[in-house]
């Protein structure tokens, strides 16, 4: 009796009509923006109603929003030992290690902190923490060495990002020139927005030194902190380090988080979604990450050509 009757309601299942199955894409983009007016001060006070996303074009829904948000930050900070950056080494010591310790006092309790450097290798020296004193050591003992691996380090380090949850910020004490990489200026773009990470860059711009300044190193630096929603600091002086690192901090206590959910988007497409973010309020400017990536897969192409391993011996850490 029972075998007849699941065969029944078998027959009778199959029977039914077929159905179109849609494909729903829950996944939340997340955006950090910061707003400034036209004198270049901070805007903390709009609410949700006052932005506006563009999403490839399509106006979005913001479903998720916090007013100065207090997620938890994970900072990586990227410290250039090349010998082109000796001059200043130690303002950018000092400036870094007092950056950390407000960052520790002022903000959320899960705030941690890692610490790389980056010269021809990439070192990792102090993983995530909040031990001021642990990274401060390590600060410490930086000596400038030869070459000046930019892109690998900010690859490396969004790898290691894209793990993290809440806020992912790397922050790069960098004169702005790459000479040893073996990643390309859009393969260490894309790997930071990939982990959702915002990059600002201290630009110690060694003008007195024999290496001069490196435009076309800081113009690439000023694109990867505006793809990612940063920007870029240029301290004319030592002691001026400090008040760029004090600007950071005021911008990741005056960001906003906003959340959406992909809608009405034609199928197919790039993998790589431009977004637009705005505020419906005249005079200010929004600064977020200039795009995302989809679930699209990107055509199968050559892979570029590279020191391949080289990146891996280069890429190492200092034990505990």
């Amino acid at each position: 009796m029972r075998t007849r009757l699941l065969t029944a309601l078998l027959l009778a299942f199959l029977a039914l009509p077929a159905q179109d199955v849609f494909r729903v894409d829950v996944r939340l983009v997340r955006i950090l923006a910061t707003v400034k007016d036209m004198s270049g001060d901070l805007v903390g006070t709009l609410g949700k109603d006052d932005f506006t996303i563009l999403d490839n074009g399509v106006k979005q829904e913001v479903a998720h929003f916090e007013r100065q948000t207090a997620q938890a930050l994970s900072v990586a900070l990227l410290v250039d030992t090349s010998l082109s950056t000796a001059k200043e080494h130690r303002y950018e010591i000092d400036s870094a290690s007092r950056f950390l310790k407000s960052l520790f006092s002022s903000g959320h309790p899960e705030d941690t902190a890692a610490l790389y450097s980056f010269s021809y290798d990439v070192t990792l020296l102090a993983s995530f923490t909040r031990r001021h004193d642990r990274l401060d050591r390590e600060l410490r003992q930086l000596k400038a060495e030869s070459g000046t691996s930019m892109y690998d380090a900010i690859h490396l380090v969004s790898k290691e990002l894209e793990r993290r949850q809440g806020r992912k910020v790397i922050i790069l004490v960098t004169d702005g020139g790459d000479t040893t990489s073996s990643r390309s200026f859009h393969q260490a773009l894309e790997a930071a927005q990939l982990a959702d990470a915002i990059l600002y860059a201290v630009l110690v711009v060694p003008i007195t030194n024999d290496a001069g300044r490196n435009l076309g190193g800081e113009n690439a630096l000023a694109g990867l902190a505006a793809g990612t929603g940063g920007r870029v600091f240029v301290p004319s002086a030592g002691p001026e380090i400090d008040a760029a690192f004090a600007g950071i901090l005021e911008e990741l206590r005056t960001q906003y988080f906003l959340g959406y959910y992909p809608r009405n988007l034609p199928p197919g497409g790039e993998r790589f979604h431009r977004l637009e973010v705005g505020v419906r309020r005249p005079g200010l400017r929004v600064f977020a990450r200039s795009g995302y990536y989809g679930e699209v897969e990107p055509p199968s192409v050559a892979p570029p050509q590279s020191r391949g391993p080289a990146l891996e011996k280069k890429s190492k850490s200092r034990p505990e």
